[in-house]
């Protein structure tokens, strides 16, 4: 979530702003989801993606090389992504 929102040259403030969170404390609240002292709920976590610009699994994989996986193939077209998942399933048979 932090490197997304830094290539994006957000400010935390921004992103929780941008999710609905007063302006007080978004920075804070951002800060506690990045840092995971606090995990946000799904309902919050989809906005943060949504903001973002990422699939909502991007938020939650632990290894960015997965995570760069993922996010190439939620911006494809529905049918080529599943093509291109079951491609790469049977890849790894």
């Amino acid at each position: 979530m932090r490197a997304r929102r830094e290539a994006l040259g957000w400010s935390q403030e921004k992103v929780g702003v941008l999710i609905g969170i007063d302006e007080s404390s978004s920075r804070a609240r951002i800060s506690r989801y990045e840092l995971g002292v606090h995990e946000p709920a799904v309902a919050t976590a989809r906005l943060i993606a949504e903001a973002l610009g990422v699939s909502l699994p991007y938020l939650y994989c632990e290894d960015d090389e997965v995570a760069s996986l993922l996010e190439a193939l939620h911006q494809l077209p529905a049918a080529q992504r599943a093509r291109r998942a079951r491609q790469f399933l049977d890849s790894l048979a």
